[in-house]
């Protein structure tokens, strides 16, 4: 049960933290204006608030298996929300970040 509450957390952080950034974004690159930004920071806010609810209390080993969650979930929320095609190298460095994810947060320790 630890394991999927951790991956559900991850899963939230990332929605958190790449749609903050996308909001900000749009509200700067696509001139959408400062409601976009506002809700992105907090929505960016929210992210650093969910990573603390991970049940390993390693700042570091969380923040460095997120990356490989972000990574891949970037791509994923650029394939829904923007129209990305990632190519098969995309791909392949998404699930190298997974699997690096895999380990540094689920392998055996002891």
């Amino acid at each position: 049960m630890t394991i999927i509450r951790s991956l559900l957390l991850f899963a939230l952080a990332a929605l958190a933290e790449i749609g903050g950034a996308w909001l900000v974004w749009q509200g700067v690159r696509e001139q959408r204006g400062l409601a976009w930004i506002g809700a992105g920071v907090i929505a960016l806010g929210l992210y650093g608030f969910v990573a603390t609810l991970q049940p390993d209390a390693n700042f570091g080993r969380i923040l460095a298996a997120y990356g490989g969650i972000f990574v891949a979930g970037s791509l994923a929320w650029g394939m829904v929300v923007d129209g990305f095609r990632p190519d098969r190298w995309d791909i392949i460095g998404a699930a190298v970040c997974l699997a690096g994810v895999a380990v540094i947060m689920y392998a055996p320790r002891g």
